[in-house]
């Protein structure tokens, strides 16, 4: 079954409809999806606190207790200080020797006392923070594999959030501590409160004149979280740029184009875009938090006025007031820092549950059996499709039944939707309308890991695993990754012996220039390279080799695509498809069904003789390109 209707009024829509990937994509946009766009809303309630605090107590049960322990307990040597120098002031202005001696041993207690629980505090915090910095970012990690779409992969805005995010896990274990140190901040002001009402009631307004730090200091970390993730794009782009302009990879082109000033003087513009608005955010609320601590030094300053003159105080109540307001001072800084980190560590719990959300609402769910061999083969039933949040097509109702046991080519121009068919196929999306049977059972009933576990092959954008050779082809079938017989055959399926034979220690090698004995290798060489980790896996259902020879010559392409093509008919016992995309239409002649794209849509569908006969696009640019390469 076949939809092969010639393209009408809607090509200009059809042809614009371009998906997001490496070659289907409008420029600047590898998902299609516009930037006015906004992201699914963050979780906006405190229990987010309570289930990311819970995340680090599954991790560390003991260390999270022994934290919190300790942070608490060093509020009591700390707070105690102004009544030991109370004590000694009493002793010296009424000779009191007991008073003397019952303040210098709290001085000296409350020092010894202080320094051993912050020496044994700060060792059990480093160890804290590393293991549950460690175990978020598994987690975070985790959820993001554990999504059988690349959506999130692939959208600007998730990309952005996800990008605070990363950065924010390593910031939650210092949140957990911000958090214990905000309880014992609590601790030392419930003290030193108590201390100050005990000389006079009215000191207790200290408190309140205090309260207004606190609230800039919350609002100030709010209004720059906003702030950052607005400006989000410009950091990642500067970030981007400084890497162009320092790694080996774009060295060369950096340099033959003499664009490194370029860089530059871009990479500075996106910084000075990124960093402006901030600084502005910044200088702001710095000026009201200026203002509330100008007031609360006004009370400060009068609470030890009234004390010393109003109140007719004690030398040693004076003293009293005069530390312990010090003290409060310090202790509503620590309370204002402690609640600005609080906030940061909301916004990361909200990024963070926003995430185990969005994993969960995208769990596989499909229930059914992955056959072991295919009878009847793949179709595609009206099959179109748009990127999230793209109002253009990337295909359009495309109809089509690849055969079991076959070998089928898929040619068109770059942006006519090949490689969205290949992602629709392999499961990454699920069609906008339409459906994708296997055998019958729609694709989305198939759980997305054990039917990607029936495929293989290789795609355009593929990446270069700097392992040792071995590894790096291994992989593509982990089980037997280190069985070296595979890895050869695998070489030999996907004719990358040439590669391997000019490695210095061969199949042992490390790859990557930038590693201890490594070799650096050409564009061609690491796609044969990602071609070999294509043919490790044995018994598949579907194998797709997408654009897989971008980097040969067409006659070694057609070549090469001879020797796939026979060897598919070979091993097709259990009827297994495989699929060779290609932009170059003179080199896929030996495929048993050709799909032509254009404009996201499918126009025509046939053998190689017969796509000739008809005299349509494929007979055209069949000839226009054969010219060209003879």
């Amino acid at each position: 079954m076949t939809d092969t209707t010639p393209l009408n009024g809607d090509t200009e829509a059809g042809a614009a409809a371009a998906p997001a990937t490496a070659t289907d994509a409008p420029s600047g946009h590898p998902s299609g999806t516009p930037r006015h766009r906004a992201p699914d809303e963050l979780p906006r309630t405190l229990p987010t606190l309570w289930r990311s605090m819970r995340l680090a107590y599954e991790a560390e049960p003991r260390l999270i207790l022994l934290s919190l322990g300790m942070a608490l307990l060093q509020a009591l040597p700390d707070s105690l200080f102004a009544v030991w120098l109370m004590l000694l002031a009493d002793g010296v202005a009424q000779g009191s020797t007991t008073r003397l001696v019952a303040g210098c041993a709290g001085l000296a207690g409350s020092a010894v006392g202080s320094w051993l629980l912050m020496t044994l505090a700060s060792r059990v915090q480093r160890t804290f923070r590393m293991r549950v910095g460690a175990s978020l970012e598994a987690h975070v990690a985790r959820l993001q594999a554990r999504v059988p779409t690349i959506e999130h992969q692939e959208r600007p805005d998730y990309l952005d959030r996800l990008s605070v995010l990363k950065e924010q896990t390593w910031q939650l274990d210092h949140m957990f501590l911000a958090l214990f140190d905000l309880l014992g901040a609590g601790v030392r002001l419930a003290v030193t409160l108590g201390l100050l009402v005990s000389v006079h009631p009215a000191m207790g307004l200290l408190l309140v004149f205090a309260l207004p730090t606190v609230w800039v200091s919350a609002r100030r970390s709010a209004v720059t979280q906003r702030v950052t993730e607005e400006v989000a794009p410009h950091q990642r782009r500067h970030r981007h740029l400084f890497t162009l302009g320092t790694t080996q990879s774009p060295a060369k082109e950096v340099r033959i184009w003499r664009i490194g000033p370029d860089l530059v003087r871009r990479r500075r513009a996106a910084w000075e875009a990124w960093y402006a608005p901030l600084a502005r955010t910044r200088w702001h609320t710095a000026f009201w938090q200026a203002a509330a601590w100008a007031l609360f030094a006004a009370a400060y300053v009068a609470a030890v006025v009234l004390t010393a003159t109003v109140l007719s105080g004690t030398a040693g109540q004076v003293l009293l007031i005069l530390t312990a307001g010090s003290r409060l001072s310090q202790y509503v800084a620590m309370t204002a820092g402690s609640a600005d980190f609080l906030r940061m560590w909301l916004d990361a719990s909200q990024r963070l549950v926003w995430l185990e959300r969005y994993a969960e609402r995208h769990r596989d769910t499909a229930d059914g059996v992955v056959p072991d061999r295919l009878q009847h083969g793949i179709t595609l039933e009206s099959v179109s499709f748009r990127y999230p949040g793209s109002d253009r097509w990337a295909l359009q109702n495309v109809s089509v039944t690849l055969p079991a046991g076959s070998v089928v080519a898929v040619v068109g121009d770059n942006g006519a939707g090949k490689s969205t068919l290949m992602k629709l196929l392999s499961r990454f999306y699920d069609p906008t309308s339409g459906r994708i049977t296997v055998d019958g059972v729609d694709l989305r009933r198939l759980p997305a890991a054990e039917w990607r576990s029936r495929m293989a092959g290789a795609y355009q954008d593929f990446f270069t695993f700097e392992f040792p050779a071995r590894r790096s082809i291994g992989v593509g079938d982990l089980p037997r990754a280190d069985d070296r017989p595979a890895v050869e055959r695998a070489v030999d399926r996907a004719g990358a012996n040439d590669v391997i034979a000019r490695l210095r220690d061969g199949l042992d090698t490390q790859l990557g220039a930038t590693w201890d004995g490594g070799v650096d290798l050409s564009f061609g060489q690491w796609q044969k390279i990602a071609l070999a980790r294509g043919f490790m896996r044995d018994g598949t259902l579907l194998q797709v080799l997408d654009e897989p020879t971008a980097a040969l010559d067409a006659e070694t392409e057609h070549a090469l695509f001879e020797s796939y093509a026979r060897q598919a008919r070979e091993a097709s016992d259990n009827g297994r498809i495989t699929i060779l995309v290609s932009h170059r239409f003179s080199t896929v002649r030996m495929a048993d069904l050709i799909l032509v794209l254009q404009g996201s849509r499918l126009v025509e569908a046939g053998t190689h003789e017969e796509l000739m006969a008809a005299r349509g696009v494929y007979a055209e640019l069949y000839e226009i390109q054969a010219r060209a390469y003879r």
